[in-house]
């Protein structure tokens, strides 16, 4: 993508115009055997010039001053270089030269633009965006730093200069050189389009750079918890408090559908009563912003009364004390080993158990089962319905009927 240069800085005295004896100090840029010369605005000496180091000799505040002042400039020529590089194809002692003297108006940088983008949702945090949004797009403008350094060598690069042959290559850097999977790549690759949209829509590029480019995905087999696997989870006893805790959260959100930050977020604010009389969960998902609607089965109910004036959860004026999710998830793969579940057990793995175990192999039809959790497709609902191997025959009824966790009988 960008041709060779060579690039060399040479500080040395115009002889032929020594005056008082003293000398001015020039710098000498060469890009690709063609020479440019800069007036520092310094003059020294000649008997103090040390044209090996290209710096005034002795220590004096004077000589300081001076090899302070030529670091200051080689630092503004390098600088320049690099942004040159960043912004065109190569570096020529023209477009050099009209970045040092500002001539050259200045690009609009993509690592920048992301950079902007990123700490505008970081604003938004909590009205139009959620913490792990902005996370997420943390982590895709960090992959593309990295992928700059690897390929290219720079850290940014002009905006004109992303083009489907850059998504190519970074898709094949996240895949060969991190090891990322296809299905995460492609989330990593969707994040930058939204961004590039919204270049689009200022009129920052002349053409859509993901036209044509085909988004690569790879069906996964989603895990859940058998109705076995369910009970014993739920009846199993353990000493531990912290594991005991995370159980219990696990076992609430198998029977609520509701994610981490939800169930973080879940307050007695979300608690009304539904058109049958009894208790429903009334919250909207803050990934999706959707509405869920589901029945407080008694099994989340127990576990809401096992915690109500929990201290921590008090404090924050949540009805559950939650942990971070990286500890919830840490304390899972712990129960998972005792209960001998051979699973990878994660937090989000209890919304699909709700989505499968507790509601489909249970009779829910596939519509009301979308609203619950606040599915945005019925297509997302109909994934879990292609994982189950037995057909769904049994009444409703019976997912109220599943004992609670020991720890509460």
């Amino acid at each position: 993508m960008q041709t060779q240069t060579s690039f060399a800085i040479l500080f040395w005295i115009k002889k032929n115009r020594i005056k008082n004896g003293k000398a001015p100090i020039y710098a000498r840029v060469t890009i690709n055997g063609t020479r440019l010369e800069i007036s520092t605005l310094k003059e020294v000496d000649i008997n103090e010039w040390d044209a090996n180091s290209q710096s005034v000799k002795g220590r004096s505040n004077e000589s300081k001053v001076i090899n302070d002042q030529l670091t200051v400039i080689k630092a503004k020529i390098l600088h320049c270089r690099s942004r040159v590089e960043a912004s065109y194809e190569s570096v020529t002692t023209e477009t050099w030269k009209n970045e040092y003297n500002g001539v050259n108006e200045r690009p609009k940088m993509l690592v920048e633009i992301m950079e902007q983008h990123n700490n505008d949702i970081k604003s938004l945090i909590g009205q139009d965006y959620s913490e792990g949004t902005w996370k997420k797009y943390l982590t895709t403008k960090k992959h593309v730093q990295a992928f700059l350094k690897w390929k290219l060598k720079l850290a940014d690069i002009n905006l004109k200069r992303f083009n489907f042959e850059f998504i190519n290559d970074l898709e094949f850097y996240l895949k060969s050189q991190k090891n990322i999977d296809v299905n995460t790549c492609s989330k990593y690759i969707k994040n930058l389009k939204k961004i590039v949209r919204q270049c689009l829509a200022k009129n920052w590029l002349d053409k859509d750079p993901f036209l044509g480019y085909k988004f690569k995905t790879r069906k996964t087999q989603r895990e859940f918890l058998t109705e076995l696997e369910l009970q014993l989870l739920q009846e199993k006893e353990f000493s531990i408090e912290r594991v005991d805790h995370v159980r219990n959260l696990f076992i609430f959100s198998c029977y609520t559908g509701l994610a981490y930050i939800d169930i973080y977020n879940f307050t007695s604010n979300n608690i009304s009563i539904g058109i049958d009389g009894e208790k429903w969960i009334f919250t909207h998902r803050q990934k999706t912003e959707t509405a869920s609607r589901i029945p407080l089965l008694q099994p989340a109910l127990d576990i809401i009364n096992k915690y109500a004036n929990h201290p921590a959860a008090a404090s924050k004026r949540k009805l559950l004390p939650v942990p971070s999710n990286q500890k919830m998830n840490a304390y899972l793969k712990e129960i998972a080993a005792i209960c001998g579940i051979n699973k990878e057990l994660t937090f989000h793995m209890a919304r699909h158990t709700f989505a499968t175990t507790v509601t489909l192999t249970n009779g829910v039809p596939f519509e009301s089962i979308s609203k619950m959790p606040g599915h945005t497709k019925i297509q997302t609902t109909q994934i879990y319905a292609k994982i189950l191997d037995k057909k769904v025959s049994r009444p409703r009824q019976t997912i109220t009927n599943v004992s609670p966790p020991s720890s509460m009988t």
